[in-house]
């Protein structure tokens, strides 16, 4: 049996206000000029990428839009007409600003004829496939839990450092290895299809130097937090990494925050706590990262203390 294509993509949405001052869930379709359709947006991966950065990518290309990843809402899989090939897409939600819209770029080409922003309510009875409507009734489902306006919080550990040995006597100072600087690079694009706005980390070398590809990328300053390092947690001072995690909750942002593996369990029971969700297994495992490896948080940005709504883990990045 033939390995299933892989492709990845998004279900677009946004509140539209009208005159009255009423707001409305529209919701994106794209009118295929080949297959004369009515799908989501969706694509291919190409070499070497990851999921997430191929749903960002495409969605851009097939749209003009510039878009963050929300919920993961699941995988579809099903047959090509050529009756071999199977595909399985990955689907995110994905809020679309006004700034977005825009600035889209879009006109009709020889993929997509056409772009409609549907209201919530009729979208089901125009998509094309049996497969888009159910996972449009996983988003449906969100809508209905009011639980598609949502921020997140990424939990990173840093790329692979050089092993301690005596010319690193301070093991704050020791430097990623080469293969730790190609994680730390390739760590960009995946991360940013989720659109982080705020950059932490902690105050140790390898830490920095693992995040500093993804801030000269996005433009964004680091916030170094010596509450995040692997000496404080030592030395057993968990204080200020419960108010960094509270703040972050608090502030509703998308946020990545890079720290040790020794940290990260707490990280993790940090952030359960200051959202009022329940402890459980899913945290053991969304902290059980290797270098450079990551989990997603998503978190209601209405009522962030109502709970963690979904992990995502990202256990290496090659």
């Amino acid at each position: 049996m033939s390995k299933p294509i892989l492709a990845a993509g998004t279900v677009c949405w946004r509140n539209v206000r009208h005159a009255d001052g009423t707001e409305q869930l529209m919701v994106l379709l794209i009118h295929r000029t080949r297959q004369k359709d009515v799908s989501f947006p969706k694509g291919k991966l190409e070499r070497g990428e990851s999921m997430p950065q191929a749903a960002a990518r495409e969605t851009h290309e097939e749209t003009g839009l510039q878009v963050a990843l929300g919920m993961n809402l699941g995988t579809i899989t099903y047959q090509l007409p050529n009756g071999g090939d199977r595909k399985t897409v990955q689907y995110w939600s994905a809020e679309v600003t006004e700034e977005a819209v825009q600035a889209s770029t879009f006109k009709p080409n020889r993929e997509v004829e056409a772009l409609e922003w549907v209201p919530f309510d009729q979208v089901r009875k125009r998509l094309s496939y049996r497969a888009d409507r159910e996972l449009f009734d996983v988003f449906a489902n969100l809508v209905e839990r009011d639980a598609i306006d949502t921020f997140t919080v990424i939990l990173l550990r840093h790329a692979k450092a050089e092993p301690r040995s005596d010319a690193w006597p301070v093991d704050r100072l020791r430097p990623l290895a080469p293969a730790g600087e190609k994680q730390a690079e390739t760590l960009v694009a995946t991360l940013e299809a989720f659109r982080p706005d705020r950059l932490y980390s902690s105050t140790a070398e390898r830490c920095l130097h693992t995040i500093e590809p993804l801030s000269e990328h996005l433009g964004l300053a680091i916030r170094t937090r010596e509450g995040l390092s692997q000496d404080a947690w030592d030395a057993g001072d968990t204080a200020e990494l419960r108010a960094i995690v509270g703040k972050v909750v608090r502030k509703c942002r998308n946020a990545v925050v890079c720290t040790h593996r020794p940290v990260l369990p707490d990280a993790a029971r940090e952030l359960a706590l200051a959202t009022g969700s329940l402890p459980g297994d899913y945290l053991t495992e969304a902290a059980a990262l290797p270098p450079a490896g990551f989990s997603i948080f998503h978190l209601s940005r209405k009522r962030p203390g109502s709970g963690i709504l979904a992990v995502e883990t990202y256990p290496l990045q090659h």
